[in-house]
């Protein structure tokens, strides 16, 4: 049989052979379906004719019809793809009310060790068919203009925001810190530590950010630009420096690792923490999953501030 008529057979004619096979009549197929009689015996002669077989054994008079083991057969199919499609009529209305298909993230090195983890945990929980997408950066301004392009739905970020047609929620302070080696002379000194004792001093810090995220911003000390020896934006890199005593390191608290070997975190005196937030479009629409999300981030982060 030639693929091609296989083709046209539609889905009303699987419909009204399983329908004549179920009530044992064309008349009763006929009412049920709400078609004609006659509109229903044409349905089953041209799926007879694609498939070139007989469906229907037809005995005349009053005694009920029955269909054929083809006819069986093709009824079986018949049943699978309504299924199919009752299956993918379910995933479009759980796609629609937001409780299936892709939420896509965007993240940062520090949020994505402490909070991204245990919110994913918490979130595939509650919705076990959203299937996070995430996207990484260092800079929140990148991850930002990609939420404002509907390349992201939601994605963490540290205020303030960039101008734009963005919504946000605060999650956490973040304090920032002095992480020095566990042997340097600073261990000596009261806390929270002055800033003029960083005077002079060798710094490792962030590499290319917001300028309202660059250390002598944050610090309010322009003059600290001209000490930094090392700039990188892996966490890693920059607490293995201040463990080695080559430099001292001005991080957030979230970015430092408490399990990392040879070294001391110090408390700065007046330094403004940094705000972790997550943001949205605010002209699209928020999804129940984005929602939830949300609230889970927001948590988890309660959960962080409460163990400091």
């Amino acid at each position: 049989m030639k693929k091609s008529l296989w083709s046209s057979i539609e889905l009303r004619h699987f419909i009204a052979l399983a329908e004549v096979g179920r009530t044992g009549s064309f008349t009763a197929a006929a009412t049920s379906l709400g078609y004609t009689q006659s509109a229903v015996s044409q349905q089953i002669k041209r799926l007879e004719t694609v498939v070139g077989q007989q469906l229907v054994e037809r005995s005349g008079g009053a005694q009920p019809v029955a269909l054929t083991t083809a006819g069986q057969v093709l009824v079986s199919h018949a049943e699978a793809i309504e299924a199919r499609l009752a299956s993918a009529e379910a995933d479009l209305q759980a796609l629609r009310d937001g409780v299936a298909g892709h939420l896509r993230l965007g993240s940062y090195e520090s949020v994505g060790a402490r909070i991204l983890p245990h919110a994913l945990k918490e979130f595939s929980t509650q919705w076990p068919h959203i299937q996070v997408v995430l996207e990484e950066h260092d800079d929140d301004e990148i991850l930002l203009s990609h939420v404002e392009r509907g390349e992201l739905d939601l994605t963490f970020m540290v205020f303030p925001l960039i101008p734009g047609p963005f919504s946000a929620t605060e999650l956490l302070e973040d304090p920032y810190v002095l992480v020095v080696s566990d042997d340097s002379p600073l261990l000596h000194e009261d806390l929270p530590l002055r800033l003029d004792r960083l005077s002079e001093l060798p710094l490792a810090t962030y590499g290319e950010l917001r300028d309202v995220h660059g250390i002598a911003a944050r610090l309010g000390r322009p003059s600290l630009s001209r000490q930094v020896i090392l700039r990188s934006n892996d966490n890693g890199t920059i607490l293995g420096m201040a463990a080695q005593g080559l430099a001292v390191a001005v991080m957030p608290q979230l970015s430092v690792d408490p399990y990392q070997p040879g070294i001391k975190v110090l408390e700065l005196e007046r330094v403004s923490p940094r705000i972790v937030g997550i943001a949205w479009h605010n002209g699209r629409r928020v999804t129940p999953a984005m929602k939830a999300f949300i609230d889970v981030a927001t948590t988890i982060a309660a959960q962080i501030k409460s163990r400091r």
